[in-house]
């Protein structure tokens, strides 16, 4: 039904900056929410950044606010622009979708997403 892609990974220092794109395509019809979810090595997949897209509403990860920022375009496609990186950033990166909507103070939760990028690597390092 709905399908997301991620790009824009990459290798990078810390305190540096990197600029995720997800491509989506489909019937988003019943989409009211899109983000981002990063899957640390050993670490269960814990959502980094949401935006409602119709309202444009955002919600992010405590350790992220103030230096990522999720954005959505026309077509629904979304972004996130990543800003003084650390090494602890280092994961992969999934961009997904929701079904419908979402309950109050569940946006960052995985469960609540129904159709999955396939991932892009990020990594902090020197």
């Amino acid at each position: 039904q709905v399908q997301v892609a991620e790009s824009g990974g990459g290798s990078v220092q810390p305190g540096g900056s990197l600029r995720l794109s997800c491509a989506a395509s489909g019937d988003m019809r019943s989409t009211a929410w899109m983000g981002w979810f990063r899957q640390r090595p050993g670490q269960e997949r814990e959502g980094v950044a949401t935006i409602n897209t119709g309202a444009g509403v955002t919600h992010y990860l405590d350790s992220v606010k103030g230096r990522f920022t999720i954005s959505q375009d026309s077509a629904k496609n979304i972004y996130l622009e990543m800003n003084s990186l650390k090494p602890e950033d280092t994961a992969i990166y999934y961009c997904a979708a929701s079904a419908g909507r979402i309950m109050y103070g569940r946006w960052l939760r995985s469960t609540e997403y129904t159709n999955w990028g396939q991932g892009t690597e990020v990594t902090v390092s020197y």
